[in-house]
């Protein structure tokens, strides 16, 4: 466990975390919000897992969150990044994952304020950005509860076979987060 609060932790990526990042990583589903169009490799997953670590070198920090059920139980339901880590200009992007069977719970809500509060505090960041596909309305109502600002929009940014979509940008500033 890194950090947590209630039944919610964030923690560092671990071997073991491969089968879940394999998985997620390869549904097609969520593709078009990583802006990825090809698998990942088992090996591939393997290597970030393994090269993982530094976010000043790698300019990225993926987390794992864990929820703890009442017989303590621990089940791995998804992951945060900061990813494009910027120290020079103190930003960084934020992206979340949740699996289907937990959404909707306020866990994403709670593993979102433990990664807020350790950017801001223990990374000294400025500032966080993230860009939400402009239908993807739980992902608007998460960001936005936690006090994210609509600051842009990029038109016609995403492309499906039924035709181009918005991808929308907010950010949250360090001053503004309480």
């Amino acid at each position: 466990m890194f950090i947590q609060k209630g039944t919610v932790s964030l923690r560092a990526l671990e071997p073991d975390d491969a089968s879940n990042l394999f998985q997620w990583e390869n549904d097609m589903s969520v593709w078009e919000v990583s802006e990825t169009r090809v698998p990942f490799s088992r090996f591939q997953i393997e290597q970030f897992i393994l090269g993982a670590g530094d976010i000043y070198s790698s300019k990225q920090l993926r987390m794992m969150i864990d929820v703890q059920s009442a017989d303590m139980d621990v089940q791995t339901v998804g992951n945060i990044d900061l990813y494009d880590f910027d120290p020079y200009n103190s930003r960084a992007g934020i992206g979340i994952y949740i699996i289907q069977s937990y959404r909707n719970q306020g866990i994403g809500s709670t593993a979102l304020q433990l990664c807020l509060s350790y950017s801001f505090n223990t990374l000294n960041l400025h500032q966080l950005y993230c860009f939400i596909l402009h239908d993807n309305q739980a992902s608007i109502r998460l960001f936005e509860k936690i006090g994210f600002v609509k600051t842009g929009i990029r038109k016609d940014w995403i492309y499906r076979p039924s035709g181009f979509v918005d991808q929308i940008q907010y950010q949250l500033f360090k001053s503004t987060y309480s």
